[in-house]
């Protein structure tokens, strides 16, 4: 009885290993190029979410500012973030007026060409919150194009991390 008990848990735990890979076969990574406006003041406090087809929060992808006392001034991000109190994106320094920044996002292939898209809020101290600065949606025919913003970015731009 032992014996079975412990051949069904060591197939058990291979079974896991093989989905989680299989799972992680299909993410691959992606540069994420962003750019401000030269606007005057704070830095910008970004947040970068991946949204599902019905425009739900899925994931945090980046967090642009490490103080988490002005997180809830992204009201939006903040009801799925708020639930939550963990961070499942990156975070990093606020970038400023005129600069730019790169990261490197982790995305699941078979979220592309179904609806997913890629929301960048923004928010800078004693100034205006842009709920939809920019959107990407997850098609190969954005990447390496030029998504323009609304708010505090000037663009963003998906490219492959080849």
């Amino acid at each position: 009885m032992k014996k079975k008990l412990f051949l069904m848990a060591a197939l058990g735990g291979v079974l896991l290993l093989t989905a989680s890979f299989i799972a992680q076969s299909s993410a691959k990574k992606y540069k994420c190029l962003i750019q401000l406006t030269n606007y005057k003041g704070e830095g910008a406090y970004i947040v970068a979410s991946l949204l599902n087809p019905q425009g739900k929060y899925e994931q945090t992808l980046q967090v642009w500012g490490d103080d988490p006392q002005w997180y809830e001034e992204m009201a939006e991000w903040w009801k799925f973030y708020g639930k939550r109190q963990t961070i499942d994106g990156i975070t990093g320094a606020t970038i400023s007026g005129g600069d730019r920044a790169v990261k490197v996002f982790s995305l699941d292939e078979n979220k592309f060409n179904k609806g997913y898209k890629i929301r960048f809020e923004t928010a800078v101290e004693d100034n205006r919150y842009y709920v939809q600065d920019a959107e990407i949606e997850l098609k190969t025919e954005n990447l390496n194009t030029k998504i323009e913003g609304k708010g505090y970015i000037r663009y963003v731009r998906l490219m492959a991390n080849d």
